[in-house]
Parts: structure tokens; sequence; C-alpha cells
């Protein structure tokens, strides 16, 4: 009997699991910034690059019913391979607004910072690209994120923090 699907109390249809909707209301560049250092300061030799891309998400409910801003920060830097001279510098805030229903409260949260910027990632590598073609450098393609190493490594970075205040904390 355990492939009979749950009924309700009074037994009559059976239940179904809340539908998840997930609809991108806008996204936009809440801040873009680059600076060609190659250009400022020049470089003499090889500029073989060596590119360096931080990421971070982060996610707050906005005032109407079940819309969310989910925020992608990329902090991206080029240097020479050989000499670690500074070519450029990237740095871009990009925000996506959710509406969200369906979704278990306990389920949001690793919604919010997997679904939500695996959706708005396309855009995201279409503006590094372009900004780093219009900055003077090859387009800079970026590599699929894997939302769920980055979500699982911010989670082991918190509870970690958690562990050593508490380690730390007074004792009355």
């Amino acid at each position: 009997m355990a492939d009979t699907p749950e009924t309700t109390p009074a037994g009559d249809a059976p239940q179904q699991p809340p539908q998840v909707s997930n609809r991108i209301v806008t996204q936009y560049v809440r801040d873009l910034s680059f600076e060609n250092i190659l250009a400022q300061k020049g470089i003499k030799g090889d500029a073989t690059p060596e590119i360096q891309v931080q990421v971070n998400v982060d996610a707050r409910k906005r005032g109407s019913d079940n819309q969310f801003e989910v925020i992608t920060k990329l902090n991206i830097t080029s240097k020479t391979k050989d000499a670690g001279e500074p070519l450029f510098i990237l740095e871009l805030e990009y925000a996506g607004v959710f509406q969200i229903s369906g979704v278990p409260e306990d389920q949001m949260h690793p919604f919010l910072l997997i679904e939500c910027p695996r959706l708005t990632f396309p855009y995201i590598r279409h503006i590094v690209a372009n900004a780093t073609r219009e900055g003077g450098f090859q387009a800079l393609n970026l590599e699929q994120i894997d939302f769920v190493a980055l979500y699982r490594a911010q989670l082991a970075a918190r509870m970690e923090a958690q562990k050593a205040q508490s380690e730390n904390a007074p004792i009355n």
C-alpha cells in the first residue's frame, strides 16, 4: 500500500503538493564597476591573464507578498600569471525580483540562494562578457556557477562562525 496516494482526513481526494511558482518580476544591474589597470599603468612583458572570480549571493524579502530580491555579487580580478600585476577589476551586483509561491518555508532559503541566481546567471554572463570586451580585453565568458556548492560553502562558513563565536563567549 506504499504506492497509494495520501488522502484527506475525510477520505476524499488525494492531497496534491503545492504548485511551485517562480516568476521574475524584474532584474537589473545594481552596481557595475570596471577598472582597466593595464591601460592606466601599462605592463611590461607577458600579459597572460590569471582570472579569479568571487561570487556571493544574498536575498531579502520585499514589501509585497511573496516577493524577494536576490542579489548576485561578482568580484572578478585579472592579473598577469608571471608577475601578478593587475590587469583589470570588475565588480558587479545584479539583482532579480522574484514572485515566489508554493515553496515550503523551510525550503525557501536554499530556493532563493540556488534557484533564483541560476535563472539570472545567463544575463550576468552576458554583462561580464560585454564589460570585459568593451573594456579592451577579450570577452570573458564565465563558466557555469554551481550555486548548490556555493550555498553549501556559505552555510558551512556560517556554522563555523557561529561555533567559533559560541566557543569564545564568556561564561557567566
